[in-house]
């Protein structure tokens, strides 16, 4: 038997995972952490041309290191990379992180999306943001939308900044006999987010509220001097309770690509900094073709809760605040 879980704020199943964000709602802007359970085994897939990250090398399949403390999505662009040091410090306080001959040192890989627009790049989370973030961690009641790193993001920005919408953080989760595995979205992408049958969820308008594909079906832009390359990201944290390699690890971070392109279009464009990184929380043994083929599912759906539950900021709409859906093509 299988329930999936999808909602604004409620209880789903995190695999043992504990998520917290720290929102600045005058500036639009803040972070989300991913506290993980001991043992966790994490990698890293980044398909963006310009990513602002933190201990991706350490993530790759050839390196030793197994086990990580925490992830860290953040808004503030590359001076957003402060609110690690926050995580890194509540993790210490509670002794956490990998041992050294001296201290225990806490792994929190961290990747950023640039949501400057949206505050003038004034205000950017810091490691006060990172530590509150961290504190808010829970494991129910986990808030979507317009929150954490979700709080200053967009989508449809192929037709210009006339055209956007609010994105946001959107989460789902699966668990079918004893397996769990869901996935955590921050949603900034130059493309439209999709429905299943591939019509418009969020994305580039028309003055006319329709949709701009139906005037360009195949979605040709100009190179688009407004939003130049790496200030689009789409970060996404697949998690799962299944028993991992790290090899396996990170082919489902791989994998977590595959869930990008079915509801992201386009995808993975010059203008996009897209990161996945996947975690395994080692409680049950699981197929791994089983677990990544949830994995894009569940990926796909929380890409699409982040723009669902994203509401309007001043003249960018969001799916929430709107009396009716947008009109479908």
């Amino acid at each position: 038997m299988s329930e999936e879980i999808e909602s604004g704020e409620g209880s789903l199943n995190l695999a043992g995972l504990k998520i917290g964000h720290a929102t600045n709602q005058e500036h639009h802007t803040g972070c989300t952490v991913f506290l993980c359970p001991p043992e966790t085994v994490a990698s890293v897939d980044v398909r963006g041309p310009a990513p602002g990250s933190r201990e991706a090398v350490l993530l790759q399949p050839d390196k030793p290191i197994q086990f990580v403390h925490a992830v860290m999505l953040t808004g503030g662009s590359a001076f957003g990379l402060a609110t690690a040091d926050g995580a890194m410090r509540y993790l210490a306080d509670h002794d956490i992180g990998h041992t050294t001959p001296i201290r225990k040192v806490p792994l929190v890989p961290t990747a950023v999306v640039y949501d400057l627009f949206m505050n003038e790049g004034q205000h950017p989370p810091d490691a006060v943001m990172g530590y509150q973030a961290c504190q808010n961690a829970t494991d129910t009641a986990v808030a979507q939308g317009n929150v954490g790193a979700g709080a200053g993001v967009s989508v449809g920005k192929w037709g210009g900044f006339q055209a956007i919408m609010k994105g946001g953080f959107g989460l789902s989760s699966i668990e079918m006999d004893g397996l769990v595995v869901g996935a955590g979205a921050v949603v900034n992408a130059i493309g439209d987010v999709v429905n299943e049958d591939g019509t418009v969820l969020a994305g580039a308008r028309l003055g006319n509220g329709r949709w701009l594909v139906e005037e360009n079906p195949h979605r040709v832009f100009s190179q688009l001097p407004q939003s130049p390359v790496g200030t689009n990201t789409t970060l996404v944290v697949v998690f799962t309770n299944a028993k991992l390699s790290k090899v396996e690890v990170h082919r489902l971070a791989q994998r977590a690509h595959d869930g990008f392109a079915i509801a992201i279009r386009p995808v993975h464009t010059t203008h996009d900094g897209d990161t996945a990184y996947a975690l395994a929380t080692s409680q049950v043994e699981a197929p791994f073709d089983t677990v990544a083929n949830l994995a894009v599912e569940m990926v796909a759906e929380a890409i699409r809760n982040g723009v669902r539950y994203a509401a309007s900021v001043g003249p960018l709409p969001g799916l929430a605040s709107l009396s009716d859906q947008p009109p479908q093509p």
